[in-house]
């Protein structure tokens, strides 16, 4: 498998039948990603494919749904129905404060702009 999750959407190369879905379940992680292809029946849903995936058994501690899961970047619920080359996406908690990044990129910014800190 590859060590990353792929990025642009569209159905992934495959020879189902109708009755059928191929999936594609990732989980970015620092140093690579972990992925794995799923093959499901029509009507399955985001919480099968995470199932059939195997997810739980490789990372126990893991709660796929308390960071959320989305289908090519769009959040998602465990009920949402999948289709044919879908990618479902397990996020990863945030380990930093948005806003304060900014922030410090801004002061960075203003330092080198007027060579002094700001008070």
């Amino acid at each position: 498998m590859a060590s990353k999750c792929l990025r642009n959407g569209g159905p992934m190369p495959h020879d189902s039948d109708p009755g059928t879905l191929n999936v594609l379940v990732c989980y970015p992680q620092p140093g690579g990603g972990w992925q794995r292809e799923v093959r499901l029946p029509a009507g399955s849903t985001a919480a099968d494919a995470l199932r059939a995936s195997g997810f739980a058994r490789e990372f126990p501690d893991v709660d796929p749904w308390q960071a959320g899961v989305g289908v090519f970047g769009r959040s998602c619920a465990q009920e949402t129905l999948l289709r044919d080359g879908d990618r479902v996406e397990i996020y990863r908690p945030l380990t930093f404060d948005p806003m304060e990044s900014r922030r410090r990129r801004a002061e960075v910014r203003r330092q080198a702009k007027t060579g002094r800190p700001r008070r």
